[in-house]
């Protein structure tokens, strides 16, 4: 798979650049942040880096006055193993360079299947700040190098990733896709989410970068 630059007109469908933010307060904080050599680690909201300043700012201007959390995604990844959306556009700052496998929402079948070979890849350059549209299909970031980690910051509206909430009856068949609040996702049959009751749907390679 071609890996193209977060920069270029192609991810422009996908999201887009954010500049203007001083982030050196979050860059900082994000060196202390758990980061396993061998797997992945999410928090979707994490108190440090909520206390920093940009934290305010994130809510009142790139979510419009939305309450926010700010988590982080840390790791080592080479797979795709599953995408996922929300109802809200994500940023995601990157501390270390990392790569981006995303795809359009708009291509997920009638029977909520999706083709992996739809997917396009995207390098974000450490110093990074995106906007992940909510039309679009994306998962944990893919390390750089074959034993690399990357260090991600992800901005999400508050309580997104979250437990859900016991619910009543479902009544859309989207229903079968939510696996946290504000999170329906399609696994891949390789990545054994489907034993944790996500629903299968990926058709096609798990992508590996």
């Amino acid at each position: 798979m071609k890996i193209q630059n977060v920069t270029s007109r192609a991810f422009r469908a996908y999201g887009r650049v954010i500049k203007g933010y001083y982030l050196r307060s979050l860059t900082e904080a994000m060196e202390n942040t758990e980061c396993p050599k061998d797997s992945v680690v999410y928090y979707p909201s994490v108190p440090e880096l909520e206390k920093l300043k940009i934290f305010q700012q994130f809510s009142e201007e790139a979510y419009g006055g939305m309450p926010i959390q700010i988590g982080f995604c840390n790791g080592h990844n080479h797979l795709l193993n599953a995408v996922e959306y929300h109802r809200d556009s994500e940023l995601n700052y990157a501390c270390t360079d990392m790569i981006l496998i995303v795809g359009k929402r708009s291509d997920i079948g009638k029977d909520f299947s999706y083709d992996t070979s739809k997917m396009q890849a995207f390098l974000v350059k450490k110093g990074t700040l995106v906007e992940i549209y909510a039309t679009t299909l994306h998962y944990a970031p893919v390390s750089t190098t074959e034993k690399g980690t990357f260090r991600c910051t992800v901005v999400l509206p508050k309580g997104t990733n979250e437990p859900l909430p016991k619910r009543g009856k479902a009544h859309t068949a989207e229903d079968k896709l939510l696996t946290h609040v504000n999170k329906w996702l399609i696994a891949h049959p390789e990545s054994g989410l489907g034993d944790t009751g996500a629903f299968v749907g990926l058709k096609g390679e798990n992508i590996r970068l």
